[in-house]
């Protein structure tokens, strides 16, 4: 655990007022995004209208405005019930993935929830893996054969990476990269909207009635 986390507990109410103001307007799924057919087959209206692109470069203030690897633990243990240990992994896991690969860390959250509701051990029927259900037998060039997908540091750097290369190969189509990233599913993109939602509004919450005032507040 982060020898910090508990200095910050006073000043994470403000920080997470000013993300999630600042969630709102920079982590649409992506500015001038095209609704044309994709893989999945969804309609144009399971996107919400889109605000600015998570791959357009962070502003001064925008990164200001990035939340800690501790107010992401802090949601995903007081909403998603996820230990605290296990929250900070993830919290750092996506903040160094979404860093690298500019992409917003609230997008990649929710991707992590549609796939395995936090569960780095989930394995579905065709075999992906991990937080993101990584399939090692669809990317090998990104897989190597001792990687371990249970780590949450390589199975969403591996993760994030293939949503990017799928960002950047639709032109900056997001709609259409989740298509993608999820092999096709309907309505895929549309769930993790809706996941993105769940998250804005679990750090409004959790901002709101100072969840952060005590450690005693959080589940481990």
């Amino acid at each position: 655990m982060n020898n910090n986390f508990g200095d910050r507990l006073s000043a994470r109410s403000r920080s997470l007022r000013s993300f999630v103001l600042a969630a709102i307007v920079a982590v649409g799924l992506s500015h001038g995004i095209s609704y044309g057919a994709d893989a999945s087959g969804a309609a144009a209206s399971d996107i919400a209208p889109p605000s600015s692109s998570p791959l357009a470069p962070a502003s001064d203030a925008a990164q200001d405005r990035t939340p800690t690897a501790e107010d992401i633990a802090t949601v995903l243990n007081v909403r998603f019930h996820i230990g605290l240990q296990e929250s900070l992994k993830i919290g750092h896991a996506v903040l160094n993935a979404a860093k690298r690969d500019t992409i917003s860390p609230l997008l990649l959250l929710a991707v992590i929830a549609v796939e395995s509701n936090f569960d780095r051990f989930a394995v579905s029927v065709v075999g992906a893996k991990g937080l993101m259900q990584v399939l090692p037998s669809q990317h090998r060039d990104r897989v190597q054969r001792t990687a371990d997908l249970t780590d949450a540091g390589i199975n969403v750097s591996i993760g994030s990476a293939i949503l990017h290369d799928y960002i950047e190969a639709s032109d900056g189509d997001v709609h259409d990269a989740l298509a993608r990233y999820s092999g096709g599913a309907r309505g895929y993109a549309r769930r993790v909207t809706d996941r993105m939602n769940v998250i804005k509004t679990a750090f409004s919450n959790t901002a709101h009635n100072n969840a952060f005032a005590s450690p005693a507040a959080l589940k481990y």
